[in-house]
């Protein structure tokens, strides 16, 4: 191959590299809010929609006339450790969307009238605007959609696109025709395939989509896979493909993406109380192991000691808020783990050890 060639296909290869990784960090991406990304995946659409095929079982969609990409991550576990609402917005959520795909134009006044006949006409918990608790709410459920590119909201006009507002939903099967989570997150396809195809996607999507992956948390047949020649050369492969690397430790996996593109949450950062709560609450657990009562004393050490910081948690209760904020986060990261009501450090936590210096 000649020079040019060699550049050429290594540049190819970046690309495709860096597109899975915007994807699996966004994964309704649209030529609006990252025009730039949207174009490298259009033009990379092939090799992009492969990788996620073969390597993940996921389908990916690209609609360069409607200017947005759409990967359908589906699982068949359910992470409840990193919801994306609680259980009222996620209401709000399913009512909102429901008015703007049968009425795409309209003004926020009228849109909440509607979301409050809806919910009074379904049996639902009320929703009233002159409580704060869903005001709050209810402006949580349209920035959601805003960042998702799937609504404009220009006071008091409130615009949606119809088509991306069904993109949203990723389960394999419509809600309303099941009547559980097992059977919403059922995928056919593995029902007759060869048992090696589940492995290597449930393995890779853990991989991917997890911030680590414990060997106590894998199955004997995905450990198996894990451990084998064939899948370890596979596995490596497709994340080498990806731009990351796999590290690979005696309790676990972990995937590194140095360039953070494919990281849709930062920790540590100080962007949040929490994440800075999270990380302090790590050093406490390094000396062993601690009910939660322990860590909401620690938070409340923190807060008498810096009264002027966090003040959202300055407040009666404000300790156990934000022991329980930091406490989520720690296992959401795959850094604590909560049984019996004890919390204990997992192995990965001592990626964030602070050493000591000597002289």
């Amino acid at each position: 191959m000649s020079r040019t060639g060699n550049q050429l296909a290594r540049l190819e290869s970046e690309e495709v590299a860096r597109g899975v990784r915007l994807l699996l960090a966004r994964p309704l991406l649209t030529a609006v809010h990252d025009h730039d990304g949207f174009d490298l995946i259009r033009r990379r659409r092939e090799p992009i929609v492969k990788w996620f095929d073969y390597y993940c079982g996921w389908r990916v969609l690209v609609e360069p006339r409607a200017g947005y990409a759409r990967l359908f991550k589906t699982t068949q576990r359910p992470d409840r450790t990193r919801p994306l609402f609680d259980r009222r917005r996620y209401m709000l959520l399913c009512l909102v969307c429901a008015e703007l795909v049968t009425t795409p134009t309209t003004t926020a006044e009228a849109l909440t009238t509607r979301v409050r006949q809806a919910a009074a006409a379904d049996g639902l918990p009320s929703f009233d605007l002159d409580r704060r608790s869903d005001r709050s709410a209810l402006a949580d459920v349209l920035g959601f959609l805003e960042e998702q590119g799937a609504v404009e909201n220009d006071d008091p006009h409130v615009r949606a696109d119809p088509m991306l507002i069904t993109r949203l939903l990723a389960a394999p099967a419509p809600p309303s025709t099941v009547d559980s989570i097992e059977d919403l997150t059922r995928e056919a396809r593995y029902e007759s395939a060869h048992r090696s195809l589940w492995q290597r996607h449930s393995v890779m999507r853990r991989l991917v989509d997890d911030p680590v992956v414990y060997r106590d948390e894998l199955t004997a047949g995905q450990l198996a896979f894990l451990t084998s020649p064939s899948g370890r050369k596979i596995v490596q492969t497709g994340i080498g493909l990806a731009g990351c690397t796999l590290e690979e430790r005696a309790e676990g996996y972990l995937v590194v993406d140095a360039d953070a593109i494919a990281t849709d949450t930062r920790f540590p950062d100080d962007d949040s109380n929490a994440k800075v709560a999270a990380l302090l609450l790590l050093d406490r657990l390094a000396q062993g192991p601690a009910r939660f009562e322990d860590l909401v004393e620690e938070a409340r050490e923190l807060l008498t000691k810096f009264r002027t910081w966090a003040k959202a948690y300055q407040s009666d209760g404000g300790a156990g808020r934000l022991a329980a904020d930091g406490l989520e986060l720690l296992e959401a990261f795959g850094l604590a783990r909560t049984e019996n009501g004890t919390v204990r450090r997992l192995p990965a936590a001592a990626r964030y050890a602070v050493e000591e210096l000597h002289d």
